[in-house]
C-alpha cells in the first residue's frame, strides 16, 4: 500500500525530476504550470512530461501552443494531464479516447504508438491509459522516497513494480544506481541500457551506462557511452571528466586533453577542477617535450643528409 504524500516542494520537485530551478522558472514564464511554493502529485507527473519533452529539444512555445489548441478543440483544462502526449517532430499529438489528435493543425492521426484502432479491441482507452501512467509515478515517487531514508530493498521494489508496468527511464536509472552501488554492475548495465532505449535523449542515462561499462573493464564502450551523454548534453561537466580519464587509461592523452580543458572550463572551481588543470598540464608538458623531440630528430636527419 503507497503511503500519501499530500505536497512536495520545489527543493524535493527539482531533486525527484532532477531539473534545474531556472528551468522550472521558465515554465513558469511560459505559463505552461502555475507558479507555486509545492506542488501535488499531479503537478509533478505534469512536470515530468514537461521535463521528458524538453528533453526530446520540443520548444516551450510549441508546447504552449499545442497546449492552448487542445484545450481549444477538447474543452480539457489540462491536456498533459487528461490526455496522453507523443510527438510529432516539432508539435506535441494528445492521445485520447482511442485516437490521436495534432490539435495546431487540427487532424487526427493514426496512434502508432498506443496501436490506433487495436485500443479498442484491447479495451485500453485512453483513461486507462492515464491510469496506469498515474499508477508508475506514483511507484516510482513512492520508491524516490523510501530510497532516501534508507530503504533501498523497498525501493528497489517499487521501481521493478513501476519497470513491470511499462519503460520508465528514471525508474530504470535508479534502480541501476542502487545496483551499481551493490558493485551489481553487469545488472547496472542492463537497466541503464534500457533507460537509453526508453529516453535515448536522456544523458545521465548514457553517463551512467559508461560507469557501469567502466566497471565491467569495457573500456571502448564506456567511452562511447561518455561521448553520447556529451553530444546530447555538451555542457555535461562530469562527462568530460570520466571521458578524460577513460582517454588517458587508453592513451589517448590529446583527447583526453580536450575533455580535461572543458571539465576545468564547466566547473572551475573545487579539488577536482584542481585535478583536472593538473592533468592537463601534465598532457601539455609531455605532449610539448614529445613534439620537441620529433622536431630536432628530424633536423638531424635532414642536416645528415
Amino acid at each position: 500500500m503507497l503511503r500519501r504524500v499530500n505536497r512536495y516542494s520545489r527543493q524535493d520537485v527539482l531533486r525527484i525530476l532532477r531539473i534545474s530551478s531556472r528551468q522550472l522558472r521558465a515554465w513558469e514564464r511560459a505559463g505552461l504550470v502555475a507558479i507555486a511554493a509545492d506542488y501535488g502529485f499531479e503537478g509533478l507527473v505534469q512536470l515530468r512530461k514537461l521535463r521528458d519533452l524538453r528533453a526530446v529539444r520540443i520548444s516551450a512555445a510549441s508546447i504552449r501552443a499545442s497546449v492552448h489548441a487542445m484545450r481549444a478543440v477538447s474543452g480539457m483544462a489540462n491536456p498533459l494531464l487528461e490526455a496522453g502526449v507523443t510527438t510529432r517532430g516539432p508539435r506535441l499529438v494528445f492521445r485520447h479516447s482511442g485516437a490521436a489528435m495534432d490539435p495546431v493543425a487540427r487532424q487526427f492521426e493514426f496512434d502508432f504508438e498506443a496501436g490506433g484502432p487495436r485500443l479498442a479491441a484491447l479495451g485500453e482507452d485512453a483513461g486507462s491509459a492515464t491510469q496506469r501512467q498515474n499508477r508508475m509515478e506514483a511507484l516510482f515517487l513512492e520508491g524516490v522516497r523510501c530510497e532516501e531514508q534508507g530503504r533501498l530493498a523497498e525501493a528497489s521494489g517499487l521501481y521493478e513494480q513501476t519497470l513491470e508496468l511499462g519503460e520508465h527511464a528514471p525508474a530504470a536509472i535508479n534502480l541501476g544506481t542502487i545496483l551499481y552501488n551493490q558493485r551489481q554492475f553487469h545488472r547496472a548495465e542492463q537497466l541503464y541500457r534500457r533507460a537509453t532505449v526508453a529516453n535515448p535523449e536522456y544523458a545521465l542515462a548514457f553517463f551512467d551506462l559508461g560507469n557501469a561499462l567502466d566497471e565491467l573493464q569495457r573500456l571502448p564502450e564506456a567511452i562511447e557511452a561518455y561521448r553520447a551523454a556529451i553530444r546530447l548534453a555538451p555542457g555535461y561537466a562530469d562527462a568530460h571528466y570520466n571521458l578524460a580519464l577513460a582517454y588517458e587509461r587508453s592513451s589517448e592523452r590529446r583527447r583526453a586533453l580536450r575533455h580535461w580543458n572543458a571539465y576545468a572550463r564547466l566547473d572551475p572551481v573545487g579539488p577536482w577542477a584542481n585535478h583536472a588543470r593538473l592533468q592537463a598540464r601534465k598532457i601539455l608538458d609531455r605532449e610539448g617535450l614529445a613534439i620537441a623531440w620529433r622536431n630536432s630528430r628530424a633536423k638531424l636527419t635532414v642536416s645528415q643528409r
